[in-house]
């Protein structure tokens, strides 16, 4: 079987601007979470969240282009960069055989909030010949094409919080059936403005405590909403026989990518978890294994009392009497949405690499709810891991479950 290899990863995140330093803060337990001071609304009771800080743009991508780009592509054109630059694809060899897909649940909505706010407000109907190329979801993907001259498949996917690990699914698609030899699988997000912030807080999902050690903390009886996050993730993804002909080191490989959907309700997973559980057993079908195989689950586990307890139920339907290790990287990075399924991917890929499992920061005390999964808390734990599991669930119902192994 010609294996999806993985030979080029670039990470944008609230604990670092590089796959190094992502990864070492994260198994170092440190946090991305905190004050909330991007804009200031006093009627909206949310002041935390996972901000990518440091970040300037003109760092990893021209100015023009900087300047011509919203922030969610800024990050997927950063993280891109970082993935190719490593994989060590010279796109101009065989360009029509590289393509990108991309992963965003909201691509350009903090610009579209912002372009609207400043009309109101000065009265102008005028606005600039750039705003629908700044919000629509595919230029970030457009983007890095023109940069890097790749003429190969092209698709932008919207899945809610599916996205990332949707857009892994549909490059492995592609190259399973032979329209490219390469792919560049992204996801990125950046919605953190008050419109967004207003409709997720009045809807009871986002956390309203003012202390960021507290304000995310996955599976614990304190939980009470999720942290929004923002950044980019990206993957470049082969088959093995490219990667091996062409001499590429090889970091790791995609298994199998599962999707499919509830069908339950519109923001709400399915009480019995039936849609996870499903999407979790499929993704094992696809890479021939046993649920005894997985040693790590990347656990969607956002910090909501429900959607926890839920996807911890389905975990143990799952997996039975063998309790794979657990942790949410939510609890460091807040919820990155369309990046987070490639980032948390990234994680469970250096996870087996390593052997070690990067904990889930802020949680000590555990909802008897979410008892019999062995979740990490607090302190990353060593073990020899060979295959791990992303989960990743999203509003409309949508799962997606990524297995990967690092040989």
């Amino acid at each position: 079987m010609n294996r999806i290899a993985i030979t080029g990863m670039g990470a944008i995140t609230p604990v670092g601007l590089s796959v190094a330093e992502f990864w070492k803060n994260l198994v170092a337990g440190r946090s991305g979470i905190g004050e909330l001071d991007r804009f200031s609304v006093p009627d909206i009771p949310v002041s935390v969240a996972a901000q990518v800080r440091g970040f300037n743009a003109q760092d990893f991508m021209p100015r023009r282009l900087a300047k011509d780009s919203s922030l969610f592509s800024q990050f997927a054109f950063a993280a891109a960069r970082e993935a190719l630059e490593q994989s060590g694809i010279r796109p101009g060899d065989e360009p029509g055989r590289i393509g990108v897909t991309m992963g965003t649940a909201m691509s350009g909505v903090a610009d579209i909030a912002v372009t609207q706010d400043e009309m109101t407000r000065s009265g102008e109907s005028k606005v600039s010949p750039r705003f629908v190329p700044r919000i629509l979801g595919n230029i970030a993907a457009a983007q890095i094409a023109i940069e890097y001259g790749l003429t190969g498949p092209s698709i932008t996917v919207s899945t809610a919080c599916s996205s990332g690990g949707d857009s892994v699914k549909l490059a492995m698609m592609l190259l399973e059936s032979g329209e490219a030899d390469v792919m560049l699988a992204v996801g990125a997000e950046s919605i953190i403005c008050p419109v967004v912030t207003s409709s997720l807080s009045m809807a009871k999902a986002l956390s309203r405590e003012s202390d960021p050690a507290l304000a995310c903390c996955p599976f614990d009886v304190r939980r009470n909403g999720f942290v929004m996050g923002e950044g980019g993730g990206a993957l470049v993804l082969e088959t093995e026989s490219h990667a091996i002909s062409r001499g590429a080191a090889i970091l790791g490989y995609v298994l199998a990518a599962a999707n499919n959907n509830d069908a339950y309700h519109v923001t709400s997973p399915a009480p019995d978890g039936h849609g996870a559980v499903a999407c979790m057993r499929e993704a094992l079908r696809q890479a021939g294994l046993a649920p005894c195989d997985i040693g790590y689950v990347n656990a969607h586990g956002t910090s909501t009392p429900v959607g926890d307890s839920i996807e911890v139920r389905a975990i143990k339907e799952v997996f039975g009497g063998f309790s794979p290790a657990v942790s949410s990287t939510k609890a460091a990075t807040g919820h990155m949405m369309g990046a987070g399924g490639i980032t948390e991917l990234m994680a469970c890929v250096l996870a087996c690499r390593d052997g070690v499992i990067p904990p889930t920061v802020h949680t000590s005390q555990l909802d008897p709810a979410c008892e019999g999964a062995d979740v990490v808390t607090c302190e990353a734990r060593k073990s020899d891991i060979k295959f791990a599991m992303s989960n990743a669930f999203g509003f409309g119902g949508q799962n997606s479950s990524v297995i990967v192994s690092a040989e």
